[in-house]
């Protein structure tokens, strides 16, 4: 596949430290993205964004393809590992105490996408002109939205939006989602944090990824947009442009 990729994390306006980690490499044969976005005091939604982007990307760059038989459970293996070692280092360690993260990870292989789900950041799909979220929110306002007790519209800005009903870290164990489909020529995907997506509703997003430019060019403006909303978050986004089937570049 060939792959025009850029990615980018911002404090945003509001933050004073950043705690959202990401991933994004792709070669001729795959792409492996990941957005992680941490929470816990004194620095520890750092650490725990960081390592499970470090795990997760250990366990499926030696991933030749999405279609590998083992690639779904593969990936679901590595969030579990993910959440395993976060786990055990909050036990271990005092100022740790209540870290997570969440996690989405994109793999982009052969005319087809894999998808590792923990939380609320979120990965899109942009085909046709249409902008589809290919992955659903572990939160309580969804939850409420799902019970027919909100409306996407209402949920947006409920007042517990940002709070999350499963994350890497915070328990024992935990199971991923996993969402698998068909690529073609001329999709865009976009892997992001809340700071993204709680700030810009997906109008705007899928204005500004219809954008005809590169993918740092699309990067730069949605993180700009979301902080002319005010940036309450920390900001981070992956934007990938399906060019062809051939071959990949990162830059």
């Amino acid at each position: 596949m060939h792959l025009a990729v850029a990615a980018r994390s911002d404090v945003g306006m509001v933050r004073s430290g950043n705690e959202d980690s990401f991933f994004a490499e792709a070669d001729s044969r795959r792409g492996v993205f990941m957005v992680a976005d941490g929470m816990g005091g004194h620095a520890a939604g750092e650490v725990a964004s960081e390592m499970a982007v470090q795990i997760v990307a250990r366990t499926l760059l030696p991933l030749e393809s999405a279609q590998q038989p083992d690639a779904a459970d593969r990936t679901a293996q590595s969030l579990r590992d993910a959440n395993r070692a976060i786990y055990e280092r909050m036990l271990a360690e005092n100022d740790k105490q209540g870290m997570g993260t969440t996690a989405s990870v994109l793999l982009l292989s052969e005319g087809r996408y894999l998808i590792g789900q923990i939380g609320d950041s979120r990965v899109y799909m942009l085909r046709d002109g249409a902008l589809l979220q290919l992955t659903k929110d572990h939160s309580y306002v969804q939850e409420q939205v799902d019970a027919g007790l909100l409306t996407p519209e209402q949920a947006r800005y409920h007042p517990y939006s940002n709070v999350i009903t499963r994350c890497v870290g915070a328990s024992e164990s935990v199971e991923p989602d996993l969402y698998a489909g068909e690529v073609r020529a001329g999709d865009v995907f976009l892997v992001a944090s809340d700071g993204l997506t709680g700030m810009v509703d997906d109008r705007r997003l899928q204005q500004i990824l219809l954008a005809r430019t590169g993918p740092g060019r699309i990067v730069d403006s949605l993180i700009s947009e979301a902080n002319g909303r005010g940036g309450l978050d920390n900001i981070t986004a992956i934007v990938i442009q399906v060019v062809g089937a051939e071959s990949a570049s990162a830059g």
